[in-house]
Formats: C-alpha cells, structure tokens, sequence
C-alpha cells in the first residue's frame, strides 16, 4: 500500500475561493467534524441514519483518508452539505504499479443542487492531486454520466454474470483444487491475502484496505443480513490457499430454485477459479447464480456445458483521469516498436500539451515535449487517453466515436503499444 499520507494535501484555493463567493465553506476536516460528515455521506447515499456503532466503526477508515467538506452556515443541520474523500493507493498497470489518487464519497445534499458545489469538489480534488504529484486519478460511479465533464473515463468494464445453472451446467473440466467451508472471519482473512498477493497480476486492480473484506464477510455494524454470509476456500494439493469466495444463498420461486449471489471471488489459479464456479453452479436446489464486477474475459462461457446458460452484461465500473501525460505513460510498459508525435486536449489545462512518443528497444519509451512547428500526428482529448491507457478499448474505436483524431496507422500504432492481455480488471467498488 501507497505511505503518502493525502491528509497533508491542502484544499484546493481556488475551489476553495469559488465556493465561498457561493456563501460556502470548503476545507479539509479534522477529527471532529468526521461523525457529521459520515452522517451527510450515508444521507447523500440514500441510506438510513448510521447507528453510533456504524459512525464508531467507520471513522478508523476515515481518520486515515482526507475528508473534505462544504458547509453551508445557514444550514439547520451541523453535517456539512457536500462530501467527499481521497487516499492513495497502488493501481496495477502493464510493467508494474503507479501511485493513484483515490476518490470517493462524493455527495451533494439534495438541499444544494445546482450550485457548483460537485464542480468545486472534484475540480479541486484533480488540482490537488497533480499539485501533490500524482499523475492519475481513479473513481468508482454511482451516476456515470457525471464524471466525464472532468476528464475522467470508464477505463476498466466488468460484467455482470447471470447462469442459468440448470441449463448452462458444468462441462468437462475436472478442476483439482478442493473446497472448503470457513467461518466469516477466516472468509476476512482469506479474501485480504488472496487480494494482495494477486492484485499485482491483473491490471486495473488496486490495494484495499482491510475493512473491505470486513463488510463483505459482514462482520461490521449495519452489515445487511450478516447471517446469510457464508464462505469457502479452495485449497491445491499441497493444502495452500487458492481461491476465497463469499456467497449468500436466496429464496426463490420454490425451493428447489434458489440465487447463488456471490458477493466476492478471488483466486490465485485459473484451476481454483473453474473449482469456485463449479461449486456455485452445481450446488444444490440452485437454479440461479448471480455475480457483479467479473472480469470481462473469464473462462467460464467455455467451461460450463452449454455457454447460452451464461448471460454476461458489459458495464462501466473503474474510471481513470489522467493528471501527468508523461509520467503516466512512462509509468507502464509499452509493446512493440512504434512513434508516435502525440497532441492531449484538456478542458482543465492540467494535463494538455504534445509530445513525441517513441520506443525503439528494451531500454523503454522515450517522451519528450512536440518540437516546436512539429504538427501531431493523434490528437486526443485527455478522457479518450484515459479510457485507452489500461488497454480496455482500442483508439480505433474512440475515433469513430469522434474522440480521437490523425493518421489512421499513427492510431493504430499507438492503440497496439497500450494494448493488454489479460483484459483489465477491478474487483472492488470503492
């Protein structure tokens, strides 16, 4: 996990001086303005008042993130009427890790539409971020058609997973690794370990905190329906762990037709992985299995007996903005052999400029800033490098979407060089 301690970054001024020509007060929090702002947080979410032992939980997660706040002098209420945090936090590119600005909590109360308040937050979060020297940022989306105007890009899909377990069935597949069940807090600790000793080997994945494997287990205060989770591990034949999996099994129609939602699946082999899935699939009175933030290219179309049992649904899910074009580039590995002279557009002015682009050999790319007169040949606006940058969508595609223009082979060349295989993969919200 990332040691830069984002609670040293300052609110942006210029946010922070927009917002109080609104009659407003924008400010990193301390202490104790933390319980209110985690009392706004579950409101702006649609969620029930926290209980006391829901805020006493929650605030170890947050003393350790920078909060901010908007407040509003003539509000009744003591909360704060916008909120919103940050950390940092390790992401997975090719080659490597790069430093992410995390962002997450954004409300704005239903009280404070329409007033640049969400504007303020996060055009304040990307300066504060490239000022502290990050060259990306990252969020998870409750409202997609938000996060645009900011440069921010769907970067990393999932699918959605949908088996109709009677029909789709299991195939042939044999897998080795063995199953076991474990109690919600060994499903904690299985989840945490298998996640960060894997994280490294899917592109797209981040570091995470070990209350997260906490609620999914629901060992925390307003877990919903702790008691229907339940957990399984899958061992090889040495007796090591390679795969976890929380799961809850719901009513259906009858009771010969229950949903298997699985709430998480980690693992370490593509072996424990069929061992997960089948076990799913063919547990007993079942006829439903159910699963969110899979990976877009798993195996298991191919390893069930009938792949029209398997409904996948492509949704967006972990969105990147770039803040340092060179640096972000620079940080991850790139294919083959290319040039590419390379102009970004950037609404913001923070991460717009040109630049040559080239690899030759082993020792790496080589960016340096566009010569003067030189003309580009690719231009792009920072959010289509964005989503591009992990590999999950190819320029070529982006330019019929009138997001990128230039020389077709230019685009091409470049799309190749940021290409990925696997295909990336966030296994979390967050």
């Amino acid at each position: 996990m990332s040691t830069f301690d984002a609670r040293t970054v300052p609110a942006d001024p210029t946010s922070r001086e927009r917002l109080a020509g609104s009659g407003l007060d924008y400010r990193v929090l301390d202490d104790a303005a933390l319980a209110d702002h985690l009392r706004a947080e579950h409101r702006g979410f649609l969620g029930p008042e926290p209980t006391d032992k829901e805020v006493e939980e929650e605030l170890e997660l947050h003393r350790e993130r920078r909060v901010i706040g908007v407040y509003d002098a003539e509000a009744v209420q003591p909360y704060p009427v916008a909120t919103e945090c940050s950390w940092a936090v390790p992401l997975t590119v090719p080659g490597g890790e790069l430093p992410m600005w995390a962002i997450s909590g954004v409300t704005v109360s239903a009280s404070h539409r329409r007033r640049g308040i969400a504007r303020g937050m996060l055009e304040g979060e990307l300066r504060a971020a490239a000022g502290a020297g990050f060259a990306i940022a990252g969020l998870t989306v409750t409202e997609a058609t938000i996060y645009g105007r900011y440069g921010f890009a769907s970067a990393v899909p999932s699918a959605t997973v949908t088996v109709d377990a009677k029909r789709a069935g299991w195939g042939a597949l044999e897998p080795a690794a063995r199953i076991q069940f474990v109690d919600r807090e060994q499903l904690a600790d299985d989840l945490g370990a298998l996640h960060e000793r894997t994280r490294r080997d899917r592109v797209g994945d981040i570091g995470v905190w070990p209350r997260r494997w906490k609620e999914v287990a629901g060992l925390v205060a307003g877990a919903e329906k702790p008691r229907h989770v339940r957990g399984v591990r899958a061992i090889d034949a040495s007796g090591e762990l390679v795969g976890s999996m929380a799961f809850q099994v719901e009513d259906g129609p009858d009771y010969r037709n229950h949903t298997f939602r699985i709430l998480q699946l980690i693992a370490a082999t593509p072996d424990a992985r069929a061992a997960l899935w089948r076990f799913a699939i063919t547990y007993d009175l079942v006829s439903t299995v159910k699963a969110r933030l899979q990976p877009v290219d798993d195996a298991l179309p191919w390893q069930v007996r009938d792949m029209n049992g398997v409904d996948q649904r492509i949704v967006e899910h972990g969105w990147l903005r770039i803040l340092d074009v060179p640096a972000a580039l620079a940080a991850r590995s790139l294919s083959g052999a290319f040039g590419v002279r390379l102009r970004v557009t950037d609404p913001l002015g923070i991460a717009d400029g040109a630049w040559t682009l080239a690899q030759l050999g082993a020792e790496g790319p080589r960016i340096e800033p566009l010569a003067e007169g030189e003309t580009a040949d690719v231009t792009l606006d920072i959010g289509a490098l964005s989503a591009a940058y992990l590999g999950a969508v190819r320029l070529e595609t982006l330019a019929a979407a009138g997001r990128v223009a230039g020389s077709a082979d230019k685009i091409r060349a470049l799309s190749e060089a940021l290409r990925t295989a696997p295909a990336p993969h966030l296994s979390i919200v967050y």
